[in-house]
Parts: structure tokens; sequence; C-alpha cells
């Protein structure tokens, strides 16, 4: 099958059906959904089809290293939601991004150290996060075009950034792969619903998610090359699946827990 139709069909499929999902049983999963490579994931596996063993890995190493940023962009968000509306919340977050990214893109650590350094971001982060309490809810209807918007822009980004991937080089690639674009889509719309607390639970529902994130991206770290390309997906799928359980699982704890 030709990739760029390989491409067209699973990039709408997989974010299509995240975002039904996350429809379905509220915000906070629904950003945990998307701590799912589903963006990420089939860039790099095109990376690996289109690309050398070596450019491949080192598009891991730096899609694992942009889970700085992202916690990064979940936390000025959620901080600047308290005061500000979806715009001025929305930018703050993306220069927030920005920033990490360059810098990550010029610090180049190993994976016995990026690995446990995105971890314990991403712990900090949820410590960091403010409360529910903290913020204002409200409750809208969502338009009938947000749906078929968020796997336009989603697909459109998967064709560009593996198009433009042979021009900038494997570590950006990888980097530029967590863009939190689909994050940021959820984001916006459950800030512009459900009010400040919204946006919160969307994002720290992608922070419990970037724990299978960061298990995704080390299995695949330690096999490709190793291993079959089939092989190197399928388990790193599936480390990925069973950290995502027991994220959930946590996640319902905490959120029980926590009072409305």
């Amino acid at each position: 099958m030709n990739i760029l139709a390989l491409k067209l069909m699973l990039a709408p499929l997989i974010l299509g059906g995240a975002s039904l999902a996350g429809r379905r049983w509220g915000p906070t999963v629904s950003g945990w959904l998307i701590g799912l490579p589903l963006t990420s994931g089939p860039v790099i596996f095109f990376v690996a089809i289109s690309h050398s063993e070596t450019f491949a890995a080192s598009t891991v190493l730096g899609t694992l290293s942009g889970g700085l940023p992202l916690v990064a962009f979940c936390l000025s968000y959620a901080w600047a939601a308290k005061r500000f509306g979806w715009p001025v919340s929305i930018t703050t977050s993306l220069l927030c991004y920005a920033g990490i990214t360059v810098v990550m893109q010029n610090l180049i650590l190993p994976l016995e150290i990026i690995f446990p350094l995105v971890v314990l971001v991403i712990l900090l982060g949820l410590w960091l996060m403010p409360k529910n309490s903290q913020l204002e809810a409200v409750n809208s209807t969502p338009g009938k075009w947000d749906l078929p918007a968020r796997i336009v822009l989603g697909t459109s980004f998967i064709l560009l950034i593996t198009g433009i991937a042979p021009l900038i080089g494997p570590r950006l690639t990888g980097l530029l792969s967590t863009i939190p674009l689909y994050t940021a889509i959820l984001t916006i719309f459950s800030h512009r619903l459900q009010g400040p607390a919204g946006a919160a639970s969307v994002l720290r529902g992608l922070l419990y998610g970037l724990f299978g994130f960061a298990g995704f991206y080390l299995v695949l770290a330690l096999l490709l090359g190793h291993n079959s390309l089939g092989q190197a997906f399928g388990a790193a799928i599936l480390i990925t699946l069973v950290i995502q359980g027991v994220s959930l699982l946590v996640l319902r704890r905490a959120h029980k827990q926590t009072p409305a």
C-alpha cells in the first residue's frame, strides 16, 4: 500500500476514535486518551519505514524528549486559564512549549537520563496542577463541526511532519511530532464549553497518559535496530496499553477522592 494512502486512512481513524471516546467519558478521560502516542506514533512509524534505523532511533529519542515541553504546556495553560480566556492561555502555553523545545533540541541526553527525567517531570507536573476546587466550571453544548475539525487538523499535521522530516533532521522531527496540536484543540474546546476546570481536566488526564507515552518510546528506543519493525512496535504498544490501564485506575481513584 502507498504510504501516503496509509497515512490518510490511519490518522482519521485514530484521531476520530479518540475524540468520540473522550466525548463519551468526559474531558479527563479525553486527555488521558491523547496521552497515547496517537500522532507521534504514526509519525515515527512512517519515519522508520522511509528512513534508516539510525535516523529512526534518533527521532525516537527526540520524541521522548518532547515529553518535557508537553508538561510545560499543560502547566502553563492550566494556570493561565485561572485568570484568562483561551486565546491568552493557548498563546502562553505554546510559547512555553516552544521555549522548552528549543532547549531540548540543543540538549541531547542519553536514554538512561532522559527517560527517568521525563517520568520525574510528569510526576512534578501532576503535583503542580491547580486543583479543580480552585477553578471555575461552566457547561455548554459542543458544536457539530468540532469533531471534523479535529480530524482534519490532526491528519494534516501528521502529513506535514512526515513530509518535512528529511529537511529538518531526525531529532527535530521527533520533538515536533509531540506538538500539542490535538491537545490544544481538545483543551480549547473544553475551556470554552466547561470553563477553566474543563481545560484543566483535559490537561491533568494528559499528564496521566504521558506515562504510557514514555513507556512506548522507551521500548522503541531499546528494540529498534535489534528487532523487526513489527516486533518493536508491537512490544511498545503492548507496554503502553499496560501502563495506560494502570494509570486509568489511578486517575479514577484520584478523581473519586477529589472534591467537586
